[in-house]
């Protein structure tokens, strides 16, 4: 990790969208920056690391490990984070993390999180709150891919 994050960007993130600029700058006090090179892993499914990570620059492709084979499950857009379930619960990685291009990454550890409590409990709120609708979107769009999917194998609602 090197520099900090700007707080003008972290603003423009899924995570810092609801922030003030002051909010944000507190925020990015207490995270870290990472910058990948082409193909550079991130983070390696099963890793007990429980860092959030939010992409500011380039793309991550999201992979799982099916039959042996990483398979791009999901690739990540500049603003989006990654690691909501790790950071909340604690638990090792469900997938993959790997640069596609160079990109950047912040990064915010539990701990330096929860430094905030007592002195920004408002920012706290309104990161988790960004996390449950993160995580609610994903899961929505999950839905939508699996019904798509069950429709094309019993081929109803569409053409197929």
């Amino acid at each position: 990790m090197s520099d900090k994050p700007e707080y003008k960007t972290l603003c423009k993130t899924s995570v810092g969208v609801e922030l003030s600029e002051q909010e944000c700058q507190v925020l990015a006090g207490i995270m870290g920056t990472r910058t990948l090179h082409n193909n550079e892993l991130l983070i390696k499914e099963g890793e007990a690391d429980n860092t959030l990570f939010i992409l500011t620059d380039g793309k991550l492709a999201v992979t799982g490990n099916v039959l042996g084979n990483e398979i791009v499950v999901y690739t990540m857009k500049v603003g989006e984070c990654a690691g909501t379930r790790a950071f909340v619960d604690r638990t090792p990685r469900k997938a993959t993390l790997r640069s596609v291009g160079d990109s950047t990454v912040y990064t915010l550890k539990p701990e330096a999180f929860e430094s905030l409590l007592e002195s920004h409990p408002v920012i706290v709120y309104k990161v988790m709150r960004a996390l449950f609708r993160i995580t609610h979107t994903n899961l929505m769009r999950m839905n939508q891919e699996s019904q798509e999917l069950a429709n094309y194998i019993t081929k109803t609602r569409g053409r197929y």
